[in-house]
């Protein structure tokens, strides 16, 4: 007889265990395990061993909100987060609720037992009343990975961020980072340090904005007592980044001369409009901030440097460029970005019938139309990944409360024919843009609408009633 549990959490990264701490501090009778693909927790903060690796949001925002970040640092190093989230997962006994090396590959719900019957590779399945997809939605077994022409001739060495070698050595070498996202703008301050020289080959721009390392609010309220300051501080990041958002997509070409202004300050010997002025709109693509400066710091010391333009091929030495350029290399990263994998891969069944997620329609960004007792946790494009996680624990909280005071076991979002279909993404990253047809759809109106704003689903996620008409229970 399959072991059962009443909420099967997938995952044991930042999501995972959060959701985890939550469920056992609001609903410590109901038994819950947590599923590790990998043989360690942390997730992202584990697995990416690049140097350099970095939260790219505050971490008064990106820490839980219950749980507050220690200290006044704004963006941190990867360490530091991965040390955080397993401390978390200590202090509410969730470490010892995860199962690793259980790799989840299939989940068939049954409506007459009102259960999830979780297959798992290698071992024996797990049935549950709840399933919380907690994965995240990247691939990250193997990243988006263009081909290059001429790669195989290269004498040197060529690695992607995702799988960093943990021998590798870069000091004295002429290193190219092909890539202008958020983990090659990482890497190159990094890898500046003790590098020859490290160039940022970018076929396009990215903006690219600084702020301070140590948040100053946090600093200035250092004094006070933590469950006082985290609040303050963490509401000021959340205004701030909201308010700096609005403007972004109101006026954008304001917010672009904003952007400019301050890259061309930090670097006042670089062609600014040719390596820092996308084509885009500020916020069609994720910004990238860097702490205290970073990368522009490398640049002006001569380190580092950045090229805009694409690859003709790779030769023996380096790599020729589509202008008859050369860039002498020793080592290529390729920071080419990642592919998104929704929901850890795990192939869906209700009642024997495949669910094809293009074919469901998202409700409030955390369940999926037709797809009974199941939720997932993705966060948000514009803000911290971790104030959506927050919010769909309040939720799950909420829900399983609803359901044990009405002895109901079944819950499901029934679509309404009358919405109209939207992408899943109103994004222009390349790495939703490849895979926006084999996501689920959002719709034209609420709750079937993602917002992309904290604000807006701190009502409609964490105080809107539950029984909305929307979802059907049983």
């Amino acid at each position: 007889m399959s072991e059962h549990v009443d909420v099967l959490v997938v995952g044991a990264g930042l999501s995972g265990i959060g959701a985890a701490c939550q469920l056992r501090e609001h609903h410590p009778g109901k038994s819950v395990a947590v599923l590790e693909a990998r043989g360690a927790s942390g997730g992202t903060w584990d697995l990416f061993r690049y140097p350099g690796i970095r939260s790219d949001s505050d971490m008064f925002t990106f820490g839980y909100r219950w749980r507050p970040w220690p200290g006044d640092t704004a963006l941190a190093d990867g360490r530091l987060i991965l040390d955080y989230v397993r401390t978390v997962a200590a202090e509410y006994g969730v470490d010892r609720l995860i199962r690793y090396d259980h790799r989840v590959t299939r989940a068939g719900w049954d409506s007459a037992s009102a259960r999830w019957t979780v297959e798992i590779e290698g071992r024996e399945p797990i049935t549950a009343g709840l399933l919380w997809a907690c994965s995240g939605y990247y691939d990250y077994e193997s990243g988006h990975a263009p081909q290059f022409p001429g790669a195989e001739r290269f004498a040197g060495e060529v690695v992607r961020p995702q799988h960093w070698p943990a021998d590798l050595d870069h000091a004295g070498k002429r290193v190219v980072v092909i890539g202008s996202g958020a983990t090659a703008i990482t890497l190159v301050p990094a890898l500046a340090e003790t590098a020859e020289h490290v160039t940022m080959l970018q076929r396009s721009p990215t903006y690219v904005l600084s702020r301070p390392g140590r948040d100053p609010w946090a600093v200035r309220l250092g004094r006070l007592p933590q469950r006082l300051a985290y609040p303050l501080v963490r509401w000021k990041n959340i205004l701030v980044a909201t308010g700096f958002y609005q403007l972004a997509r109101r006026r954008p070409a304001a917010v672009k001369r904003l952007i400019r202004e301050q890259v061309a300050r930090q670097l006042p010997d670089v062609d600014v409009d040719t390596h820092f002025r996308p084509s885009y709109d500020p916020w069609d693509q994720r910004l990238c901030f860097v702490p205290d400066g970073d990368l522009f710091r490398a640049m002006r010391r001569g380190s580092a440097d950045v090229v805009t333009d694409t690859i003709e091929t790779f030769t023996e030495t380096g790599i020729r460029l589509t202008s008859g350029a050369e860039l002498a290399a020793d080592l290529v990263v390729t920071a080419t970005g990642l592919r998104l994998l929704p929901f850890g891969g795990i192939e869906l069944e209700v009642d024997g019938e495949p669910v094809t997620l293009a074919d469901t329609m998202s409700y409030k960004a955390l369940m999926l139309s037709g797809v009974p007792n199941f939720v997932y946790t993705i966060g948000y494009t514009n803000a911290s990944w971790t104030l959506k996680a927050d919010l769909v624990s309040d939720y799950v909280v909420r829900l399983l409360r609803h359901l044990d005071r009405r002895g109901l076991r079944r819950v499901v979002p029934r679509r309404d024919p009358n919405v109209a279909e939207r992408p899943f993404m109103d994004f222009q990253s390349g790495y939703v843009l490849r895979a926006l047809d084999r996501l689920p759809k959002q719709g034209d109106r609420a709750p079937w609408r993602l917002r992309q704003n904290y604000l807006t689903d701190v009502r409609t996620i964490r105080r809107d009633r539950i029984d909305d008409g929307v979802l059907d229970f049983a």
